[in-house]
Order: structure tokens, then sequence, then C-alpha cells
């Protein structure tokens, strides 16, 4: 393998005891694989743990030392069993503050919704050191320390994280990226976003509603490491909106 070509790994630990007793069933295993893949970054391991202290450290410390990349998922939220935080601060040997942003993104997102409480302000609280992922979702963000991406277990809002990470991790192949825009409902066309993205392997296709001059529209992003599967999808896609008789602006609106 010549200079340069080394392959960037990645790995994922699945946080929660309602993953491991079957109540819940892990959308996020799939979801970080094809992100990452689409990144060109390679998910090479996933560990599920309980929501135990002692559980979180260990499979932490073990695979932030052998990846370039260590993402988690779940245990991030208002309650007393998320210890995420607590647990990757102390696997990295530093304390838990409460970081300014967070606090000041979370009394933005709560004005309006009752006020920011002693459980709500707990989503405020980062390992020492941290910068954070933004969450356009649920104003709660993700936590970015080291080589250590802390997600939402929730799949809407773990999406959001990763598509505010898009084209941000080094060793990533680069991402080639086109836009398509159209005046239409996101929902009218959901079926064929899916259907083009499933039939492009490494491909990824990020939807984005807007609301203008009285009308819905949205600008769809297809990403790929490859031109030529981007090129594929994009040509499918515009296919796809002009059968449905949907007019559709290359570049965007």
């Amino acid at each position: 393998m010549g200079k340069g070509e080394r392959i960037w790994t990645a790995a994922l630990v699945v946080i929660g005891d309602e993953i491991l007793s079957g109540r819940t069933q892990d959308k996020n295993i799939a979801q970080v694989a094809s992100w990452l893949q689409v990144q060109g970054i390679r998910l090479t391991e996933v560990r599920v743990v309980p929501d135990v202290m002692e559980a979180i450290v260990e499979a932490v410390n073990a695979l932030r030392v052998k990846h370039d990349y260590l993402f988690t998922t779940g245990g991030i939220g208002p309650t007393h069993d998320d210890i995420t935080v607590d647990a990757i601060a102390a696997a990295l040997g530093v304390e838990v503050i409460v970081h300014p942003e967070a606090r000041k993104i979370l009394e933005d997102y709560y004005a309006t919704r009752g006020g920011l409480n002693e459980g709500r302000l707990r989503m405020a609280r980062v390992p020492a050191g941290s910068d954070l992922i933004p969450n356009r979702m649920s104003g709660a963000p993700g936590i970015h320390v080291e080589n250590i991406f802390v997600m939402a277990g929730v799949p809407t809002i773990c999406a959001q994280m990763l598509d505010g990470l898009t084209g941000t991790l080094e060793g990533g192949a680069p991402l080639l990226t086109e836009t398509i825009g159209c005046w239409v409902a996101e929902s009218e066309v959901a079926n064929l976003l899916r259907e083009v993205e499933a039939a492009h392997e490494g491909c990824q296709i990020g939807s984005y509603p807007f609301f203008r001059e009285g009308k819905t529209g949205a600008n769809f992003v297809i990403r790929s490491t490859d031109p030529e599967t981007l090129r594929s999808a994009v040509d499918t896609l515009c296919e796809g909106l002009g059968e449905l008789g949907k007019d559709f602006t290359p570049g965007g609106i």
C-alpha cells in the first residue's frame, strides 16, 4: 500500500440497556457505518455495552487507541442513567465541565419550552477540552473530544449530528457533492430519495427543506467519493423528479 493510501478506521460503541434487552432495535450501527463509508472511512468494530460506568470506560479506552476514530451513541440525555459523558471523562482522565456554549444553546432552545431545569442542564456537561457537534433538531449538541465523537442514541438526532460532521474528518477520501433544487414538499419525494440512495452504494443524499415566497421547496445534496457514482445518482434523481412532473434546478435553489 503506497503512501497516502492507508485505510482510516473507526469503531462504534452503542450504549444502552434498552438495546441489550431488545426493547429498542438499534438503527445507529447501519447509519454510522454507511455515513463513514461515504466519508471513505471504514467502520471495523462495534461494541454494545450497558449503562454501566466500568463497561463504557473499558470499551472507550480499548477502542480509542485501536482506531483513528471512535463514535459512541446513547446515554447523553437528561436523566440520571445518562452517564456517557462521565464515563468518557473518566476514560480520558479529565473532569466534567458545563460547556458555556452548550448551556447557551440549551437556554435558547428551552426558552419557549419551559426553561432550563437541572435535568436539561445535564446535557451541557462535557469532558474538559471538548468541542460541540451541532444538532439542529433538539438543541442538545453532540461532543467531540480527542478522537471521540459522542452522539445521541435517537437515530434522527444522531443523523443530524453526523450531517454536521460530514466532510470534516481527516483521512477520509475527498467528498464530491452536487446539489439539485426543487419546488416540492420533501414528503412527496422521500421514496425517490431513498431508492436513488439505495441504488448507489457509497452515496448519500441529504434533503434540506425550505419555505420561501409562500412556497415549499428542498435542496438535495448528493455526496460520494466516487465521481461516476455521484454522476449516476444525480442523473437518476433528476430523471425521477422529471417522471414525477417536477421541475428541478441543478446547483440548487
